[in-house]
């Protein structure tokens, strides 16, 4: 099968093994910094993820998005885990690897992606020079999101989307194959790893684009300098003054809208060994909980009649170990170690999470606590039972402390401290969450009842 493609320096074996001579691994090409590049073949990797960045993540959906048959994709996973793409070389527009399938055929796959034109880079690298955050971000071997949707509102689209990504293969598949599948994953590794992976794809390599960066930075310095007489016109003003004049000065701006979601936590997963007692993984979590409740907090600090409501009441490191786990939703050894934090057996936890995700630390009371209401209490909780049904409608409740149980039913009825009514339902011989709490006990055991009847008939 010809593809068009006819590299000069590239010798490809009697089993399709290939050697790059004008790029050894890892480094740029000696033709140039858009020579392309060579990547050793990774080690399999049973046990992780292909993609830990968010850019990362961003390749492999247009992968996913892209492909019309899931069972290939699939193939391609378990030959990419298993070690079975060889070396990568990346060019720009291309990427090309041997792949073997499990019974040690080899298949060359190539994976096509179109470059930018001269003056969309022309526009990048002016973008890119005006925010000196996006050149150290780079050189740190990070892409932030500004730098996407900064690149995006100048009308370069840096990552691929739906349909970007095409294939090309000797086994002669017309769409993706198992072969550019696996590819397409381990090349998500890489990006991970190194950014400027995906420049060179689009058409520039890291040498090349450091040293225009540091050009048009040194240009704009000496253009935008100001002369000595500017300099001598510059004063400051006095912070008495300055205040003084609040009244006459123009308003400050309105604050920035509210972000669609938190952001995605930075991968810290390196080459180097992390310091005694500090766990990359667990970190990334805790990162990407701080994300999540800086959300919160600043969609409450914009929303209507903030700091008029009484503010939440301080959690215990036991609840906050379940919010924890209902928040992050962390890996399963994590969550194992957030249950002995929050003074839970693993099984237990579940339990709690789900709680928490019905009704935060109210919910989590109502499933850990069982206490006696007083006489008073009693006599209120009995009124809005009466009043919850009608007399011929009305289950029959076992009442035993703050819990009342349906007989001849999995289902019951919690009443919290807050004077609302937590449904239930027994599963695998323990009591679960069934729902949000509800100021009619009909109403909340209603849900109980329906959750109940929808397991049984998954059942």
């Amino acid at each position: 099968m010809s593809d068009g493609y006819e590299p000069d320096d590239t010798e490809y074996g009697e089993y399709g093994e290939y050697t790059d001579h004008g790029a050894r691994a890892g480094d740029e090409g000696a033709d140039g910094p858009e020579a392309g590049r060579t990547f050793a073949a990774l080690p399999p990797a049973p046990d992780r993820g292909f993609a830990r960045s968010w850019w990362g993540q961003a390749w492999l959906r247009a992968l996913e998005d892209t492909a019309l048959d899931n069972q290939q994709l699939k193939k391609g996973r378990k030959l990419a885990r298993e070690g079975g793409v060889g070396a990568v070389s990346v060019r720009p527009g291309r990427l090309t690897a041997v792949v073997r399938d499990r019974d040690g055929v080899a298949y060359r796959g190539d994976v096509l992606l179109q470059q930018l034109s001269d003056a969309e880079w022309d526009r990048f690298l002016d973008m890119v020079v005006d925010r000196a955050g996006h050149v150290a971000a780079l050189l740190d071997r990070e892409m932030e999101p500004h730098l996407v949707e900064d690149a995006s509102a100048a009308g370069i689209e840096l990552l691929p989307g739906i349909g970007d990504l095409d294939a090309e293969c000797a086994c002669e598949a017309w769409d993706h194959c198992p072969h550019t599948a696996a590819l397409c994953y381990q090349v998500a590794r890489l990006l991970d790893q190194d950014p400027f992976v995906l420049l060179l794809l689009r058409g520039r390599g890291e040498r090349g684009l450091l040293d225009e960066l540091q050009t048009r930075g040194t240009d704009r310095a000496v253009r935008e300098r100001p002369t000595a007489a500017e300099e001598r016109r510059v004063t400051g003003v006095p912070a008495a003054e300055a205040f003084a004049a609040a009244d006459i000065l123009p308003p400050l701006p309105a604050p920035p809208p509210l972000p669609a979601e938190p952001g995605i936590a930075q991968s810290l997963d390196t080459e180097t060994d992390p310091a005694p007692g500090v766990d990359p993984a667990a970190l990334e979590v805790l990162a990407a909980d701080s994300a999540v409740r800086a959300h919160r907090m600043l969609a409450e600090a914009l929303s209507a009649g903030h700091g008029r409501q009484q503010p939440p009441a301080a959690l215990t490191v036991e609840q906050d170990a379940v919010r924890l786990v209902a928040d992050a939703r962390p890996e399963s050894w994590i969550a194992t170690r957030l249950a002995t934090g929050s003074g839970r057996q693993r099984a237990e936890l579940d339990a709690a999470v789900r709680a928490w995700r019905y009704g935060g630390a109210a919910a989590l009371a109502a499933l850990d606590e069982e206490w006696s209401p007083d006489a008073q209490t009693l006599s209120r909780i009995r009124s809005r039972l009466d009043a919850a049904w009608q007399d011929d409608e009305r289950p029959r409740l076992r009442a035993v402390r703050n819990r009342w149980t349906v007989v001849g039913a999995d289902a019951q009825l919690r009443y919290g401290r807050d004077g609302r009514w937590w449904p239930y339902r027994k599963e695998r011989g323990r009591w679960c969450p069934a729902g949000p709490a509800d100021d009619d006990p009909a109403a909340a055991l209603a849900g109980a009842l329906a959750e109940g009847r929808g397991l049984m008939a998954d059942g």
